[in-house]
């Protein structure tokens, strides 16, 4: 995992679309460092590399380093065209990171134990798959796990339930208790549901005048 998130990268001087689709044909990628107050960096790294690193799951999530002209970079991908039909990435977008500032990310959930949460008869209903969070690049997690075990019929799992890792906060939280949003639900079926209407009492019509 650890060569995945290492790339190759060299520093590029042709630019514009022309160059790049020369890059392209070329099997390379086109690329772009920016952040912490420096100059934006134009790069190129090799294509196969880059997308066997982008089949990983940490590479969205993890600091990656570049190794432009032998000095090593941390940055974070924040951007990442691909071809709209071709297993082809396009261009791709870095930011620089510094140890000492927090960082803002985006970071999967695996949610576990969700055939036992179905037991119960639920219909399992994912209101997230990632979650917005702030906290230093050595804190960054690769996934926040949520345990569905526990979860019972007609339950509702919010921000507020989820357990973050240490150094780790959500950045929705951080706005006040209006932005503690759904992250799951155990839904009745719908089944149950139309029983349940067509046991309810009908309401009483009002009485003629």
């Amino acid at each position: 995992m650890t060569d995945l998130l290492t790339l190759e990268a060299e520093v590029r001087t042709d630019l514009g679309k022309g160059a790049s689709r020369r890059l392209r044909h070329a099997n390379k990628v086109p690329a772009i460092l920016y952040g912490e107050n420096e100059e934006p960096i134009s790069l190129t790294l090799e294509h196969k590399n880059v997308f066997r690193a982008q089949q990983e799951e940490a590479f969205y999530t993890q600091v990656l380093t570049l190794n432009i002209a032998g000095k090593p970079v941390e940055c974070l991908i924040k951007d990442m065209q691909r071809h709209p039909f071709k297993q082809v990435v396009m261009h791709l977008d870095f930011l620089r990171i510094d140890p000492n500032h927090v960082v803002h990310a985006n970071a999967a959930i695996h949610f576990t134990n969700e055939d036992e949460a179905a037991k119960t008869g639920a219909n399992i209903s994912h209101h997230m798959n990632e979650i917005a969070i702030t906290c230093l690049p050595k804190d960054l997690p690769e996934f926040i796990e949520i345990d569905l075990a526990g979860l019972e019929l007609g339950q509702t799992l919010h921000l507020s339930d989820v357990i973050f890792p240490a150094g780790v906060t959500s950045d929705e939280l951080a706005k006040g208790e209006d932005h503690d949003l759904a992250v799951v639900s155990a839904n009745a079926p719908k089944a149950a549901k139309v029983a349940d209407d067509a046991e309810a009492p009908a309401a009483e019509a009002p009485a003629a005048e």
